[in-house]
């Protein structure tokens, strides 16, 4: 009596199923070369494991048919990493596990499509003898095991294909909360707000308050909005889902469906969310209109309607918060808006020591690169609780500047002045102290 048992491309365990069957018939293929390398050198393979296990491994044959899965990540520098692995593929093959001889038939439908991804339909049928069938249970619970610790200490990254989720890349290493440099105080409330939401959720049923939690990050490019959000997710274990608002094609019911459907344990980031706000009216083709179709009701009603989704953390971004409308920074949609601006006093000193603080008299020429920049007008020299004045800089150019200089802190100061921006680009001036412009909740 044999026992069957299927998974369709749909389910989680599909992707676990074949990255396991891969690595697990190249670990058999290790232990044959093995086990014959021994015999060459006159071993008796029957000592070392045994007669039935060596008729077993005999028996069992290689993978015939394979597949190519290209994965591309795009590098912070803008470059494209392609990997390439051997996955099985369509067709039959024979695997052993334990003492259990498993048929795994892997059906690709070239006539039936995935509608939201426009992939074909795939099965992959597993059969065994009946009583092996209790093999099952230990090989997708090893399978998970496997995907869970090739993602330990990684933060995967979601973007939005269509209608649903995938996963972009490989996982990214997380980043360390304490690599992201903003202005004192800054970071620590937010994260505080957050790990608070998170121990509230009882609080939040027991008075019918909608279990969701909104913020708002906007400044300047380069102030360090994404790479916060980032390294927020690698303190709390989460995931990040990231939909750029300006995304051609994105319309109301779709912005919709994904703030429903999201993966669980991951922060959602809508970037660019000004983009709803200039696209009040519908895109028409006779006046060349070519904005976004994401409406401004449209997303509001993403945000906290009726259909909306609950035990959600969001996260806005912006370089244009004059855009916005009041509506939308109102407490149930934002809870707290945090203003990133050019870099400040204390953050080019936290960076400057993240940089070369290990050096000797860093110290000393950490004074001289401030006071330099002081006389470029860059920074309030007298007031460290201050931002940078029009002509400042951010802190990503900031960084560029130390790595450009890796270990040399007299060819940073020399280059200082490239960090000033032009009067007209800069943003408005604004203290630190007036970052978090309120708090509701």
């Amino acid at each position: 009596m044999l026992v069957d048992v299927e998974i369709n491309i749909k389910d989680d365990s599909y992707p676990w199923f074949l990255h396991w069957m891969t690595l697990h018939q190249r670990s058999q293929l290790v232990q044959s070369g093995q086990a014959l390398r021994r015999n060459i050198n006159g071993s008796t393979e029957q000592k070392k494991v045994g007669i039935v296990e060596s008729i077993l491994r005999r028996l069992t044959p290689g993978m015939r048919h394979l597949s190519i899965q290209t994965e591309k990540l795009e590098l912070p520098n803008g470059a494209i990493h392609t990997q390439f692995a051997l996955i099985p593929g369509p067709g039959k093959h024979v695997l052993r596990y334990g003492k259990a001889f498993i048929l795994v038939n892997r059906v690709r439908e070239a006539k039936s499509r995935d509608l939201t991804t426009g992939k074909p339909w795939e099965t992959v049928t597993l059969t065994t003898l009946y009583s092996h069938r209790h093999v099952f249970e230990s090989l997708f619970k090893e399978a998970h095991d496997m995907a869970a610790r090739s993602q330990e200490g990684k933060t995967v990254i979601y973007h939005a294909r269509v209608a649903q989720w995938e996963k972009f890349g490989q996982p990214r290493r997380k980043r360390p909360l304490e690599s992201v440099i903003l202005d004192a105080g800054v970071k620590e409330r937010i994260v505080a707000d957050v790990q608070d939401f998170l121990a509230s959720a009882k609080w939040y049923y027991d008075r019918g308050i909608p279990y969701r939690r909104g913020y708002l990050l906007y400044g300047p490019p380069g102030t360090g909005k994404s790479s916060f959000i980032q390294a927020l997710a690698g303190e709390l274990d989460y995931d990040i889902a990231i939909l750029n608002l300006s995304e051609r094609g994105l319309t109301d019911d779709r912005l919709n469906y994904l703030l429903t459907m999201i993966p669980a344990r991951t922060l959602v980031l809508l970037e660019d969310v000004d983009a709803a706000f200039s696209n009040r009216r519908l895109q028409t083709d006779t006046d060349g209109y070519q904005g976004a179709n994401v409406t401004f009701s449209g997303l509001l009603n993403a945000l906290d309607g009726v259909a909306s989704s609950e035990e959600r953390i969001i996260f806005l971004t912006t370089n244009h918060v004059e855009r916005l409308d009041e509506a939308l920074v109102r407490p149930g949609r934002v809870d707290m808006t945090v203003r990133l601006g050019e870099a400040t006093r204390y953050q080019v000193e936290q960076l400057w020591d993240r940089f070369y603080g290990e050096l000797e008299h860093s110290a000393r020429y950490r004074q001289i690169f401030c006071e330099k920049l002081s006389s470029l007008g860059a920074i309030d020299i007298d007031n460290s609780r201050r931002s940078i004045s029009s002509r400042g800089t951010s802190t990503a150019a900031l960084q560029g500047l130390f790595l450009d200089n890796k270990g040399n802190m007299e060819g940073a100061i020399e280059s200082a002045d490239r960090l000033i921006i032009p009067p007209a680009s800069a943003g408005p001036i604004m203290p630190v102290d007036e970052h978090l412009l309120h708090q509701n909740g």
